[in-house]
């Protein structure tokens, strides 16, 4: 093999800072953008309200028991129980009502007349507009809390083994998608002689095989999925029907029937298009089948847009397109580099020119993704706190520096490519060089061939002149006879070499070489980003996790009402024993009531020199707020228009001084708002 030729390039030292300016740059850009204000989004619902409250006291049995969420919800008879202390059904067992209005979400059912005393627990399980399953439970009291016999399943809906094989289900999906459309798209935009190779051939079928079973899949484990978790229950014909009516249900049986279009593209792309010979031809048939192609892998792709985070929330409208364009440059990008992986390993044949053009659609797909995963972000995230603080955000930022990673591997990749330009031309050379010594070599064979013919021609003569009385052997009927079958060996055999040889230059090409090692270290990366995005598809969103702490914050938080704290004190002095009663009116945000009593060891009320409240708020770093009370009488001191700026768990610190030296601070914390 020739020397490699240098490769002039930009120098190695500018190009990795340019390279790692330019990342910088598009990361601060994509948080810049991705943190920028916006409305509301809702993703996954959450609950954000209940009447009765979570933990909530209530004098008398309620009619109905109301629930309030964060976006729209499909619901069934059972998706709202109130139980009795005892386990029964205390609702009517009637399908939800829906209550909605406006811009609020919610549904209600109604209970029992005359239901008894004590504690009772509500639990509940819906199917969100992006397709999840969600449920819940909490419980209130009527007159007084009481013990209860309820049991509720520990597993989350959509949890358990029919859940792990429904996400493995998805995953699959996935994998197939990027196989079958960047394979295909490899083949017709990068190498159109990869349609005759049945490495790549293999690829693309094995793919929309994948895609098709983990669609299959997911249709008959979705009732199961979203509802008993029973794996028996995937063959119910009637809860199969009822996922047909469900806008999931509508997208897989969509996807089944464009995978039926998808199969006769296939037989098209490695039957026809591959025996195409005429160029002309090929070039037309290329066309309509980019064109076709790509109306069936943009439908594929609207069916997770149309069932999943895209197809809910502000802008649903803008979201589903972006969704589909971001799938379609993922499947171009890592299913194109799967393509590269397996030909650079698989088939001699593939050349430089098929590498640079790859590296070409790469760049354009990384274009693409970089567009619009800062829109899709910016939907779901929107925030620092729900970047960091939630796992969509945690996730989203693994999702941002794996790219990096891939970016810069595909940087050393491209480089590679480069080299791989001249040492071609040398590879061919030495290639013609090789094949122009089996020409000789096979005129070698041609020659001494001859010879030998006419030496048993020599011999025959000879033989004749022998005065011999044998009967004629026909030596030349039988040199006919095994002439032919002869010349096929050794023209299988020539093939074998030559393709030997050509792999073996190919293999000894050291910029090949470090093509492959950097484009297999690009496919490792891939299927780690891969199945991260797949992730993040089937996690809550930080924006709705964010309203659900919020909402289940006010959910949670008992009704508003005075508050009653009593807190024993001993200064250590004289008479310093007593105890402290102070009552918060109403008990809520904004302006308060605030009254202090104090009681000596005897009961009696009790004056001291001086008394201080003061307020905090922990969670928040929200003071101390200082309320210095006014002695209204003997043992009694009040304060009016107490401000609570914020409902929390408030610190209430009391400093009572019973004489110039003993003095003590004692606190208990409330629920206020």
């Amino acid at each position: 093999m020739s020397a490699t030729a240098p490769y002039a390039g930009p120098s190695p030292i500018r190009r990795p800072v340019a390279a790692a300016a330019l990342l910088a740059a598009l990361l601060s850009l994509v948080f810049g953008l991705l943190l920028a204000g916006a409305g509301p989004a809702s993703a996954h619902a959450a609950l954000t309200g209940s009447d009765p409250q979570d933990g909530a006291v209530v004098d008398t049995a309620p009619k109905e028991v109301t629930l309030s969420f964060s976006e729209a919800i499909a619901v069934g008879d059972d998706s709202i129980r109130v139980l009795d202390p005892s386990g029964k059904r205390a609702d009517t067992e009637a399908e939800p009502r829906d209550l909605s209005e406006g811009g609020t979400v919610r549904y209600g059912v109604a209970l029992h007349s005359g239901l008894p005393d004590g504690t009772y627990t509500v639990a509940w399980q819906a199917i969100s507009a992006d397709s999840h399953p969600i449920s819940g439970a909490f419980t209130f009291s009527i007159g007084a809390p009481s013990e209860t016999t309820v049991a509720l399943s520990s597993q989350e809906a959509g949890g358990g083994p029919v859940g792990v094989v429904y996400d493995i289900a998805r995953y699959a999906a996935y994998g197939g998608f990027v196989l079958l459309v960047g394979g295909s798209a490899f083949v017709l935009i990068c190498w159109r002689g990869g349609a005759s190779a049945l490495p790549m051939q293999r690829l693309v079928v094995r793919g929309w095989l994948t895609l098709t079973a983990a669609t299959l899949v997911m249709l008959l484990l979705r009732n199961p999925y979203t509802g008993s978790g029973k794996f028996a229950d995937a063959f119910d014909l009637a809860g199969l029907q009822s996922v047909l009516d469900t806008k999931p249900g509508a997208a897989l049986v969509s996807r089944l029937l464009l995978l039926g279009a998808a199969a006769l593209f296939i037989a098209v792309l490695f039957g026809t298009y591959a025996r195409r010979e005429d160029e002309q031809e090929r070039k037309d048939l290329t066309f309509g089948l980019a064109v076709g192609g790509g109306v069936v892998a943009a439908g594929i792709a609207a069916t997770w847009a149309m069932s999943e985070h895209a197809s809910t929330g502000i802008q649903a409208s803008i979201a589903m397109p972006v969704d589909v364009a971001h799938l379609l440059a993922v499947a171009a990008w890592l299913g194109g580099l799967a393509s590269l992986l397996v030909a650079l390993y698989r088939t001699p044949d593939i050349g430089s020119a098929a590498v640079r053009r790859f590296s070409a659609v790469a760049f354009g797909s990384v274009v693409v993704l970089a567009a619009t995963g800062i829109y899709q972000s910016w939907r779901q995230v929107g925030s620092w706190s729900a970047l960091t603080g939630t796992r969509y955000g945690q996730l989203l930022i693994i999702k941002v520096a794996l790219i990096a990673v891939l970016l810069a591997v595909a940087w050393f990749s491209r480089r590679w490519t480069g080299r791989l330009t001249d040492t071609s031309v040398a590879s061919s050379g030495a290639e013609v060089t090789s094949s122009r010594a089996e020409v000789a070599s096979s005129g070698a064979e041609v020659t001494s061939s001859r010879a030998e013919v006419a030496s048993s021609g020599a011999e025959e003569a000879d033989a004749a002149a022998e005065p011999e009385d044998t009967a004629p052997t026909a030596p030349d009927e039988a040199s006919d006879d095994v002439a032919p079958e002869r010349a096929a060996q050794l023209a299988r055999q020539r093939a074998v070499l030559t393709a030997t040889k050509k792999k073996r230059i190919r293999d000894a090409d050291p910029e090949r070489s470090g093509l492959r090692r950097s484009v297999l270290a690009e496919a490792a990366v891939a299927v780690v980003l891969l199945a991260v995005t797949t992730m993040l598809t089937s996690t809550e969103p930080g924006r709705t996790e964010e309203e659900a702490a919020g909402g289940a914050t006010a959910a949670t938080a008992p009704a508003a009402g005075p508050v009653n704290l009593s807190m024993p004190f001993d200064t250590g002095g004289r008479n310093g024993k007593g105890t402290v009663r102070i009552d918060i009116d109403p008990g809520r945000t904004g302006s308060n009531d605030l009254h202090v009593w104090i009681d000596g060891s005897d009961g009696e009320p009790m004056d001291v020199p001086e008394l201080k409240v003061a307020l905090t708020l922990e969670s928040k770093d929200i003071g101390p707020l200082p309320v210095v009370p006014d002695r209204l009488a003997e043992g009694h001191w009040t304060a009016s228009g107490v401000q609570i700026p914020m409902a929390g768990d408030w610190k209430i610190d009391v400093t009572v001084r019973t004489s110039d030296i003993d003095q003590v601070t004692i606190d208990k914390n409330a629920k206020i708002g």
